[in-house]
């Protein structure tokens, strides 16, 4: 079993079930995004460019699907966290419940289209 892999498997409910939704989101909307285990926690690469990572938070009670972006989304930006982070964002999860595919899915191809933001 890949380290990433047994990372998700071991991870306390709710967090457990969070980041498997998300992980069938990332992989049935993106089959070429690699899961790798970077920085001790899951991360998918796409086109050798980070996608995106899966941060649960026990403290806070969130998962953190983090990305790598400077815009400004057309849509969906009030769901997209940066607090004050420059080159990286988010979109949290409390639940399964709060997943929103589409949000999901448009952010994170946005994100990762952005042009010449992986070579910066």
């Amino acid at each position: 079993m890949k380290p990433a892999e047994n990372y998700i498997l071991n991870l306390t409910e709710p967090f457990k079930s969070i980041v498997l939704h998300l992980q069938l989101i990332v992989e049935q909307n993106f089959p070429n995004a690699e899961l790798q285990f970077k920085w001790k926690i899951p991360f998918y690469y796409l086109d050798n460019s980070p996608l995106c990572y899966f941060n649960p938070s026990r403290k806070k009670g969130y998962v953190d699907v983090g990305f790598y972006t400077t815009q400004i989304f057309d849509k969906y930006n009030e769901f997209v966290i940066s607090e004050g982070r420059k080159k990286v964002k988010s979109l949290r999860y409390f639940s399964v419940e709060d997943i929103d595919s589409d949000i999901l899915v448009y952010v994170l191809t946005a994100a990762h289209e952005e042009k010449g933001f992986w070579r910066k």
